[in-house]
């Protein structure tokens, strides 16, 4: 079974997040709580983890996994951004909006979309992951953790640890999430264009 990590929503305890950040430094999958809903996540720099986090999900390559990161100031080593698309990255983050860029050379190119060279990126707004993400030290690749064959992510870490035992290494407990998912704008597009309309509020972004 993987590892159950409960945390105190409000003040998770940096022990706790430690030994999940330890599990995720050794190559593991993890389900962690977000500010739209449970996701998968894996180190960036692992080639193993990364195609095994596709294949828990049932994905292929094609599919835009998302980096999360801890602020803005991580976000320039892995995405080319402009002073125009920085000023709206920075009027919507932290928050559940995620945001598909041009990728630099830091991104490994099996972790990237393989004909347009894009990632998706975004700052959540969860106190847990959060702070699981400064522990840890860089970004986590990401995947919405809905199962395989259904459209609707699971949010009840009980039921994520039962259905995924054997497959994962370690469910971090945060109680539940938003149950909605982010909102999807391509900054790769002029004007920007809004892919899915999610929890994020595109009009406070000036796009409708």
């Amino acid at each position: 079974m993987p590892q159950y990590v409960e945390v105190h929503p409000d003040n998770p305890q940096q022990r706790l997040l430690k030994q999940a950040a330890e599990i995720l430094h050794a190559g593991g999958i993890a389900a962690v709580p977000t500010d739209s809903s449970y996701a998968l996540v894996c180190h960036l720099d692992d080639k193993a983890a990364a195609e095994k986090l596709r294949r828990i999900r049932g994905v292929d390559d094609k599919h835009h996994l998302t980096l999360l990161c801890r602020d803005l100031s991580e976000l320039a080593s892995y995405a080319k951004v402009d002073n125009k698309q920085y000023r709206l990255l920075k009027s919507a983050t932290p928050g559940p909006f995620t945001f598909i860029l041009e990728a630099t050379k830091e991104v490994p190119r099996r972790v990237s979309h393989p004909s347009r060279r894009t990632i998706g990126l975004r700052v959540p707004e969860h106190v847990t992951l959060q702070q699981l993400l400064t522990v840890f030290g860089q970004p986590l690749l990401a995947t919405t953790l809905i199962p395989p064959g259904e459209t609707e992510p699971l949010n009840d870490p009980e039921e994520i640890r039962e259905r995924f035992a054997g497959q994962i290494q370690a469910v971090v407990d945060a109680g539940a999430c938003a149950m909605a998912p982010t909102t999807v704008v391509d900054l790769t597009k002029e004007p920007p264009e809004v892919v899915r309309q999610g929890r994020g509020d595109a009009a406070l972004l000036g796009l409708g």
